[in-house]
């Protein structure tokens, strides 16, 4: 398994979009995916795909934001975000932590 990336503007900003009065920060498998859904997607125009890691997921934590964002991992870069699988905080954490587990060997 590979890094996971979201997409976040110069100014620290995460990409996230509002599905039933929660807001979604999708992930992607790969920077390409990231690259393919951002030419879709107008207002993510501005935002660059980054490796989303447990540092990253702190700061969202340490904002107070985390409890407010769910996360959902994008299998298709070319549906539409609001289908992506929702994944739970621990889910997202366990993620990264296996990712880097692996990057580590």
């Amino acid at each position: 398994m590979g890094d996971v990336y979201a997409l976040r503007r110069a100014n620290g900003d995460w990409f996230a979009h509002e599905v039933n009065g929660r807001l979604h920060l999708p992930l992607f498998h790969t920077v390409h995916d990231a690259f393919m859904s951002r030419l879709r997607n107008f207002e993510m125009l501005l935002f660059q795909p980054v490796i989303f890691n447990a540092r990253m997921l702190e700061q969202l934590d340490s904002k107070g934001a985390g409890d407010n964002v769910d996360f959902s991992i994008i299998d298709d870069p070319f549906e539409n975000l609001k289908r992506g699988q929702l994944l739970a905080r621990p889910q997202v954490a366990s993620l990264i932590s296996c990712n880097q587990a692996v990057s580590d060997h």
